[in-house]
Order: structure tokens, then C-alpha cells, then sequence
């Protein structure tokens, strides 16, 4: 007769087929919560490593010697410390940042022993993220932030990330040599592609276009609009909401990007566009079933009257330019362009910050610094003026 294995080992597939072995063990009473604690080992290729590793273990027990193993690997960290960061962001923020982790920074680092990792390991890392990433400073910050976290719970007494050296000369280098597209309209452009818009027969993309244009608003703003957004008399528009992509690429209404909400003032042309395009809607979306007239309806909404696809304006924008030999600016650029514009127009900094809604005037300032040509040759001609030599 067979002996019945007493053990609580048990086998498991990976992912390419090949078998693992693990098990789960009872080591005692949690003395802060009263409740039973068990430890978890897996990952033993062959069956006898893991009835060795669980020998060792409850002998350890026995002896009263054993503790719990702590995480060890970058990896385990990063699993406890995504818990906490899911809490404290939005969801698209997370879904981004989840993207950045399992696109660039585990498949380097995951297995590292968290104590080994020096300065050089890090700094080979970021050598590397620099060569092929534009944003790679931003993956230096979240692969440090899971070793931040490390020091906040003893792992750890310092972040070998603190003392890496940023590769900026060959990217300033490049960036000097290279013309850099702009991604805004002139005024001249912007009539020009927003009247081409208007000859084609899709009465919705133009007047989102002409309203992302005139107003600043964010693409991801203007898609979360409902009519109560909007008032007619006073020619102003509430923008409190913003269209978000979340958890398994699902769309969802979250805060604006600040978390602020801000009015906005509307030209008169612009109003009356969105006024005749509110009729057209009616009209069109009852032949479709869908009544149009109810509280919380969406300005701009698919077939289905749902959220409208946020790569459809690319669509659209694309479709325009390519057909009429336009320059290309992508959606986004709308929102340069009325930056833009506005400085050109004269208004004050401050003016363009609160229009736009930015929360770091750094940032009005960047856009500041990419103005029209026409700007930049009215700078020269006043310092020509001013000089008069």
C-alpha cells in the first residue's frame, strides 16, 4: 500500500507550461490581531527542494527560530507599494503609471535582490531609458518611488537612485540640431483648416474643433460636456469634468486635470455654432431613438448617445488635413494654437493661466515660449525700432 503523502505540497503550470511546486504552511498566532498567520513558498522546480525548504521551516518553528520571510526582490516591493499608490491617484493616472512599470521598469529590474542594488545597477538603468524613452525622467522618478518606499519600511537605508547622474548633454545636443515641429496653428491656418472643416458634412467634428480652438479646453473636458454646462445667455461654459480612459480600457467621467473646476468665456460665433449643433442633435439622435432633451445629456456622444471615442477626433482632424493639404497639428495643438493666439492677441499670463487651467504658471510659460512666428518677428521689428541704427 502507498503512503499518503502528508505534506501540503502542491504542483502548478507557469505560463510557458513548465511545472512548479509550492506550498502553504500554518506558523502560528498573529500577537497584534489573534488571527493565524501562514507563509507561502513557491517557485521550487523540483518536488524534493520544496519538501526540503518545508522541513527547514518547521524545524525552524519547532525551535522557535523562524520568521516570516520579508520581500525581497524590487518586484515584491513594488507589489506592496502599488496597493498603497492605487489609493492616493485617479484611475487613468494609475492605469498610466501600471503601463510605465510593466513596459520599462520591471522587465529591468523585477528580480533584483532589493539590497544589491547600488548605484551603478541604477544608473545603467536610466543610461538605458535615456537612449530609447523621451520621457525617461519620469521612469527614473517612479523606479525610484518603489525604493522611497522601501526606506519607509526598513528594507532598505538608502535610495540608490538619489545619486544617479542624468544623461542630459547628448539630448541637449540633439535637441539643438534638430528643427522642432511646431504643434500649433497660426491664426492664417487656423482659419483656413477650421473653414475646410466646415465644407465637410460632419456638423459635430467642426463644431468640436471650433470650440476646442476657442476655448482651450482639453479634449478629454470638452467630451465630458453635457448642455447644463453651458449657458446660452451668459455666453459661458463650466468645465468641471473631464472623459478618461481607466481599468481594462474603459471610459469614465473623472475631475479636470488640476482637480479645479473654471468658466470660461465664449465668443458669440462659437456659441451660436454649439446652439445650432444642440437642434442638429435633437434631430438626428430621435431618428436613432435616443431623446436628447434629457438632464445630463453629452454634447458630443457616439451612435449609442455614449461616450464618444477619444481617437476619433484623430480620425477626423487627419481626414481634414490630408484632404485639403493642411499642416499637421494634432488634436491637442487646438489647445496650443488658442494659447498661442491668445498671446498674440495681448492677453496677460496670468489671463491665459486661469483660461486654460493650468496650476504651475511654468506651464503657460512653455507655451509662452513656443509663440507664432509672427510673434517672434514682431519682437525683432520692435527691438529694430527701438535701436533705429
Amino acid at each position: 500500500m502507498t503512503k499518503k503523502r502528508t505534506s501540503t505540497i502542491e504542483s502548478y503550470t507557469l505560463n510557458n507550461g513548465q511545472k512548479r511546486y509550492m506550498f502553504q504552511l500554518y506558523i502560528g498566532v498573529d500577537p497584534l490581531t489573534g488571527k493565524q498567520k501562514r507563509t507561502t513558498r513557491r517557485g521550487f522546480k523540483k518536488i524534493k527542494e520544496a519538501e526540503l525548504a518545508l522541513a527547514r521551516i518547521k524545524l525552524e518553528i519547532s525551535k522557535g527560530t523562524y520568521q516570516k520571510q520579508q520581500p525581497e526582490t524590487y518586484q515584491d516591493i513594488y507589489d506592496l507599494w502599488v496597493k498603497q499608490y492605487e489609493k492616493t491617484v485617479e484611475e487613468s493616472t494609475f492605469v498610466k503609471t501600471a503601463g510605465i512599470f510593466r513596459n520599462h521598469i520591471l522587465p529591468a529590474m523585477k528580480s533584483y535582490k532589493v539590497e544589491k542594488i547600488t548605484v551603478d545597477v541604477c544608473q545603467r538603468h536610466v543610461d538605458e531609458w535615456a537612449d530609447k524613452l523621451k520621457k525617461f525622467r519620469m521612469v527614473k522618478s517612479y523606479a525610484a518611488k518603489v525604493l522611497d518606499f522601501a526606506i519607509k519600511r526598513n528594507y532598505i537605508q538608502t535610495n540608490p537612485f538619489t545619486f544617479v547622474d542624468m544623461p542630459t548633454a547628448l539630448k541637449k545636443k540633439q535637441a539643438s540640431t534638430e528643427d522642432k515641429v511646431e504643434n500649433f496653428y497660426t491664426k492664417e491656418q487656423l482659419i483656413q483648416f477650421l473653414s475646410c472643416l466646415e465644407n465637410e458634412n460632419n456638423i459635430k467634428a467642426f463644431t468640436l474643433f471650433r470650440l476646442l480652438a476657442f476655448s482651450g479646453m482639453r479634449k478629454g473636458e470638452a467630451l465630458a460636456l453635457t448642455w447644463n454646462d453651458l449657458d446660452f445667455k451668459t455666453n459661458e461654459i463650466r468645465i468641471n469634468k473631464a472623459l478618461s480612459r481607466g481599468k481594462e480600457n474603459q471610459l469614465y467621467v473623472k475631475s479636470t486635470k488640476t482637480g479645479f473646476a473654471r468658466t470660461v468665456k465664449m465668443d458669440e460665433r462659437t456659441m451660436a455654432i454649439l446652439n445650432d449643433w444642440q437642434k442638429k442633435q435633437k434631430q438626428d439622435y430621435l431618428i436613432l431613438g435616443y431623446n436628447t432633451i434629457k438632464a445630463g445629456q453629452l454634447v458630443f456622444s457616439n451612435e449609442c448617445n455614449e461616450y464618444l471615442q477619444p481617437t476619433k477626433t484623430r480620425k477626423w482632424i487627419l481626414h481634414v488635413q490630408t484632404k485639403y493639404n493642411l499642416d499637421m497639428i494634432t488634436t491637442h495643438g487646438l489647445r496650443h494654437t488658442h494659447c498661442s493666439l491668445l498671446f498674440e492677441a495681448g492677453a496677460s499670463i496670468k489671463e491665459v493661466q486661469d483660461r486654460l487651467g493650468h496650476s504651475d504658471v511654468q506651464t503657460t510659460m512653455n507655451i509662452y515660449a513656443h509663440v507664432t512666428e509672427k510673434a517672434k518677428e514682431a519682437a525683432i521689428q520692435k527691438f529694430e525700432s527701438y535701436i533705429n541704427f
